[in-house]
């Protein structure tokens, strides 16, 4: 059930917000519905449980939520914090305000007037664009709790939720070789090599590479993973290059951890022939013949553990690191349509729980 912001808690902000808009222009689709005429819809949403349903026991607990300035354009790393939101909503009866800035520069503006407000028990920032904001203003509000997701800030009411890459991507290099043995897709051969395309070479695309290497080789040793990068998020061209590259070398399976340069490793895929694997949100659908699963990195979850630790009253700042027992990672099959077998992902789900209980460590840099 939606409401307007404009509700006795959350009137502050509302003038606020509403205020920016009109005068600076600044906020844009601050509302929850992008065909809503009304001004009010416009300066911000709240949205409490679904009709009919039991409020949860953090009734009146009222969250914030910044996106990155890629705002919520379907099947973002946005969309996928909203939907653990919304989650929080359903399951707990809090309400919430979501706001999409124009720019990085205003999503400092809007952290300053949401914490300003006093209204709010937590507010919600996604993304590493926003940590040099939150750092200011987190440290003129000590007194406001504030999320960060997939980043870090170092203060006491910051709790920044980051996800174990490396879990996630050891599951999908373990598929990779499963379903080469099994010949899941006429794409691939006998071969003993996969690929794994990262966007630049740093720490945290390491672990995706060091997941994958290792589930490759968990499943056979003699596992050859070849390792490059696009050098960029943004650069589809230099992603194709270097898949077309490695399929020539004998990878028929390739991962990506790339961003936008992804695409350009799904292009080589359907051009030149060789199953890939997506990474982040599940890309099945964007070419369900050639793209056999997806590594996901649920923010859902980040964003989930954040508003029950508020509802709990269990929140504490510091860095929390979701991993595969948390839900924080995962791969997923759906929506593609290579048919991987029941027998493999009966395997996967063993690998999965030999991953939580301690069984099989997970490298989180490459060897």
């Amino acid at each position: 059930m939606r409401r307007n912001i404009f509700t006795k808690k959350t009137a502050h902000f509302a003038a606020l917000s509403l205020a920016a808009c009109m005068s600076m222009g600044l906020l844009s689709g601050c509302g929850a519905s992008e065909t809503s005429s009304d001004p009010a819809a416009e300066s911000g949403s709240s949205e409490s449980a679904a009709e009919g349903g039991e409020e949860g026991s953090g009734e009146g607990a009222h969250i914030g939520i910044i996106f990155t300035e890629a705002g919520l354009s379907g099947n973002s790393f946005n969309d996928l914090a909203l939907e653990g939101v919304k989650q929080a909503a359903e399951e707990y009866g809090i309400t919430y305000d979501q706001v999409e800035p124009k720019s990085v520069s205003d999503e400092e503006i809007v952290q300053d007037e949401m914490a300003a407000s006093g209204e709010y028990d937590l507010i919600i920032c996604v993304g590493e664009e926003q940590v040099d904001a939150l750092t200011n203003v987190a440290t003129m509000y000590p007194e406001q709790n504030f999320a960060l997701l997939d980043a870090n800030v170092d203060l006491e009411n910051v709790a920044s939720y980051s996800c174990k890459e490396q879990e996630g991507a050891f599951l999908a290099g373990a598929l990779a070789v499963l379903a080469k043995q099994e010949k899941a897709s006429d794409l691939m051969g006998d071969g003993k090599t996969v690929g794994f395309i990262g966007g630049v070479d740093n720490p945290l695309i390491n672990r995706f590479a060091a997941g994958y290497q290792a589930g490759a080789q968990h499943i056979d040793p003699e596992t050859e993973v070849l390792i490059d990068y696009a050098g960029g998020f943004n650069d589809p061209t230099t992603a194709k290059t270097i898949a077309n590259t490695f399929a020539e070398r004998g990878a028929d399976v390739i991962f990506h951890a790339a961003g936008a340069s992804g695409m350009g490793m799904f292009q080589a895929a359907e051009e030149t022939g060789f199953v890939a694997i997506g990474v982040n949100l599940n890309q099945n659908d964007i070419a369900p013949d050639y793209i056999m699963a997806s590594m996901l990195k649920r923010l859902d979850s980040c964003a989930y553990h954040a508003i029950t630790s508020i509802v709990e009253g269990t929140f504490a700042g510091g860095q929390q690191v979701l991993g595969l027992a948390d839900g924080g990672v995962d791969v997923t099959v759906e929506n593609s349509n290579i048919q991987v077998s029941n027998e493999v992902m009966s395997q996967i789900e063993e690998i999965k729980e030999k991953i939580i209980s301690g069984e099989i460590e997970v490298p989180s840099e490459l060897k």
